[in-house]
């Protein structure tokens, strides 16, 4: 991969299906080494984002590379590991046979760090895919991605199956990876509740544009909440203040959902988010 590259760069990153447009010219750089959760309601583009990152599906504008590399092509995807929604496994093979097809398929196969995964959910090596419950075959599939060593982790909805211990086991070691290893992931989810702990990025999609990206510190002591008649609006801190953000600045959640639902904080991508404007950029 080429030194000095972001981990996911898109510019202007446009695709569309029977006349709906559903990436609207968005753009976005993920810088390496970061946890990036990826937020926003059903329909918003997210899943479609990480497909395009993994060079399932091609642009009908813009441009979109992974590690350098344009996404989906020979040199990126050894190094691109990708889990979608549905889990998509070979339902009459065994767990065992999965991570021999792992190993065979990929130039840097990692037995003990697909086991270690699998070994979370107690998974058995001798079950057939079909006969797992659907936690068990979630961490299947992520023993899969993980196994590979991949620089950069897609990751969608990885969650929503695990159950609550199972589900923070998985996210520590994937920071052990983001730690031990360099990797940068990023994933889906609709369980604000985990990325507090986890993320450190964050990217909030919505009707297929990107409405809010960045560090998730800077996030969040760049905007508070003011009172204009008798009602809290969030709002960005002209000069953002760490210590201030304790007194008056929203949570995770209230964020979120104020970018969602209210129209006053409009869009924002905050420093070293936005490929053209790598130092930060505003936008009304």
């Amino acid at each position: 991969m080429i030194p000095g590259s972001a981990a996911l760069e898109a510019v202007e990153l446009t695709l569309r299906h029977r006349r709906r447009t559903l990436l609207d010219a968005c753009s976005l750089r993920l810088p390496r080494g970061a946890v990036c959760g990826v937020v926003g309601p059903n329909g918003a583009g997210k899943s479609l984002l990480l497909s395009a990152a993994a060079g399932l599906v091609g642009p009908d504008s813009g441009r979109i590379t992974v590690l350098g590399r344009p996404a989906g092509s020979a040199q990126a995807l050894p190094a691109v590991g990708y889990l979608d929604q549905r889990r998509s496994l070979y339902r009459r093979m065994t767990v065992a046979e999965l991570l021999a097809t792992g190993r065979r398929t990929n130039v840097r196969w990692h037995q003990d760090r697909a086991l270690e995964l699998l070994g979370l959910g107690r998974v058995p090596l001798d079950a057939r895919i079909g006969a797992l419950s659907g936690g068990q075959r979630t961490l299947a599939a992520l023993a899969t991605v993980r196994g590979k060593a991949p620089q950069l982790m897609l990751l969608d909805e990885p969650l929503a199956e695990l159950d609550p211990l199972v589900r923070r086991a998985v996210l520590g070691l994937l920071l052990a990876d983001v730690a031990d290893h360099g990797a940068t992931v990023m994933l889906s989810t609709h369980i604000l509740t985990d990325l507090d702990e986890v993320v450190d990025h964050l990217v909030l999609l919505d009707a297929g544009q990107v409405r809010l990206a960045g560090q998730l510190s800077e996030l969040l002591t760049a905007h508070r909440f003011v009172d204009r008649d008798g009602s809290s609006v969030l709002v960005r801190r002209e000069r953002p203040d760490a210590a201030a953000a304790d007194a008056d600045g929203p949570t995770l959640d209230e964020l979120v959902v104020s970018y969602l639902h209210a129209p006053g904080p409009g869009r924002w991508l905050a420093p070293g988010m936005r490929p053209d404007a790598p130092h930060g950029a505003l936008i009304a």
